[in-house]
């Protein structure tokens, strides 16, 4: 048996569907491309079915990423199959990845059939993949709590039916180790074909066994480990892939097991998730948090000193922490800031250098000195703006003060016209979203949610805002960076409203397709 552990992604597909705010084609098009630099081996990018957002994102996805397989969930139902089918068809290579619940709580209670007609309706679905693609893969959900000998059964038609991989989830988080490891040792047992297919696992996090589980399930024969950046996802998440990419690799030696991760791309792919999906990353974290490489006793501290490997098993570079803050000034040039990007681990492709300098000259004036995170930042939120924004913040001016009103006047551009309002609020955030609110009119986006961080250290950190507003039933996340807060706070806005504003032109190009069709 190999020792190469495939590493599949589901960071966009279960990941995303827990977030409070669904991403945009262009937000799930980027974190594809990032998870494809990360090295991982299969990216779940959605559920075509689901909506027409989902189809073109995997559509899209599809089109782009050339050096990992794309795939596409679908459940037993020809409908969903037929869906993957036509988003996926435009990839190199790709898999559909269809799935139906095997354990008698879900077979009885909620699908209300015997487990001969899920047997029947598995075989069916997998024959149906097979005749858009040979990498098809077929999921037992809630495994975890199905009867072996039925478990066997399943996995042992899935696979005679063509299925070239088939995955074992523990859907609810319910096993320990050594019995989800024992799941896996039995099926390599029992099931008399099984050497024809891969065995994947798939782990949920709510006793927090997620990467433990799936590490067993590896040490018995499991070679797809099923996972998500940051371990986001349904409930208390999923398996960690940054942790269980750091085990293989941290412990290869006793494990005997790799996999393909670049883990410099780990710390970089962690921050990205984390601000595309409005899932901050808690400090104590293993791998990516901010307190994963700090210490505090004075002991560990004296010891790191004289020998880093005292206290650290891996090194901070090894997941891409670069230690290097090297501050820079407005009187650094271009080729200073492109030579420190390229070092921080970019490719010339990932920025545009004008554009990234021309903000960096105006944060520098601002700051004085900016530094690594600084870049970083400035070239995530270079790459979120809209390439052709229906609403553009021409002016904000707001005063606020202990015996002031807060107030403050904006001067947006909409479209090709500009329209500049006053008002007053609660503070100066919500005196500048009032204005913004008398500009739009009768257009109506109510904010839910309103979280304040900064991106750097000290007094002078820039101030990033993320937003979260509903609109026509829908939630729309956006993100705005700038030194002054009430500035992030309109720019998260405004982003959120160009988000809307294409929600609405795609509404009406459907409304016009239905019409032209009738």
């Amino acid at each position: 048996m190999s020792d190469y552990v495939k590493i599949f992604d589901t960071t966009l597909r279960d990941g995303e569907q827990a977030l409070p705010a669904s991403l945009t084609v262009k937000e799930k098009l980027q974190i594809a491309l990032a998870l494809e630099r990360l090295g991982v081996d299969i990216i779940e990018a959605g559920f075509p079915v689901s909506s027409p957002g989902d189809f073109n994102s995997v559509r899209t996805i599809a089109s782009e990423v050339k050096n990992a397989i794309v795939c596409g969930l679908s459940r037993a139902v020809d409908a969903d199959i037929d869906a993957c089918g036509e988003a996926l068809g435009v990839a190199q290579q790709f898999r559909i990845h269809t799935f139906i619940a095997t354990s008698d709580i879900h077979v009885n209670a909620k699908l209300r059939k015997s487990q001969d007609d899920i047997v029947e309706m598995a075989v069916a679905a997998v024959k149906r993949a097979r005749r858009y693609t040979d990498d098809v893969e077929f999921s037992c959900e809630d495994a975890g709590r199905t009867h072996i000998d039925y478990l066997c059964r399943m996995v042992e038609a899935a696979i005679n039916a063509g299925a070239t991989t088939v995955n074992i989830p523990d859907t609810v988080g319910y096993t320990t180790p050594t019995e989800f490891g024992g799941i896996i040792k039995n099926l390599f047992n029992r099931v008399p074909n099984i050497d024809k297919a891969t065995i994947s696992v798939h782990c949920h996090n709510d006793l927090g066994l997620a990467v433990a589980n799936s590490l067993a399930a590896a040490e018995n024969g499991a070679r797809q480990v099923e996972c998500t950046v940051n371990g986001i996802g349904e409930r208390a998440g999923n398996s960690s892939l940054e942790e269980i990419a750091m085990i293989l690799k941290t412990r290869e030696q006793l494990l005997g097991l790799s996999c393909g991760i670049n883990s410099e791309e780990i710390s970089r792919t962690s921050k990205l998730v984390s601000q595309l999906c409005n899932m901050p990353v808690q400090a104590n974290k293993a791998i990516v948090g901010a307190n994963a490489f700090s210490h505090s006793s004075g002991i560990h501290q004296d010891g790191v000193l004289k020998a880093q490997n005292t206290y650290e098993i891996m090194t901070p570079e090894s997941v891409g922490i670069n230690k290097n803050n090297l501050n820079l000034t407005s009187r650094s040039g271009r080729h200073v800031i492109k030579h420190r990007l390229l070092e921080l681990g970019y490719k010339e492709s990932d920025f545009d250098l004008e554009t990234v300098y021309q903000s960096f000259l105006k944060l520098a004036d601002k700051k004085g000195q900016v530094f690594d995170y600084d870049l970083e930042a400035l070239l995530f939120f270079s790459q979120q703006k809209h390439e052709h924004a229906h609403y553009v913040l021409k002016y904000l001016h707001a005063n606020s003060g202990k015996e002031i009103i807060p107030s403050a006047t904006v001067t947006l551009q909409v479209g090709d016209e500009e329209f500049t309002e006053s008002a007053i609020g609660n503070g100066p955030v919500d005196a500048a979203y009032n204005a913004i609110q008398r500009v739009l009119g009768h257009k109506e986006v109510e904010i839910v949610d309103f979280s304040l961080d900064s991106t750097g250290e000290g007094a002078d950190s820039l101030a990033q805002v993320s937003v979260i507003a509903e609109y026509k039933g829908r939630r729309f996340h956006g993100i705005g960076l700038a030194t002054d807060i009430v500035e992030s706070g309109v720019k998260a806005l405004i982003y959120v409203l160009n988000n809307t504003y294409l929600a609405d032109q795609i509404d009406l190009q459907k409304q016009q397709v239905r019409i032209a069709g009738v």
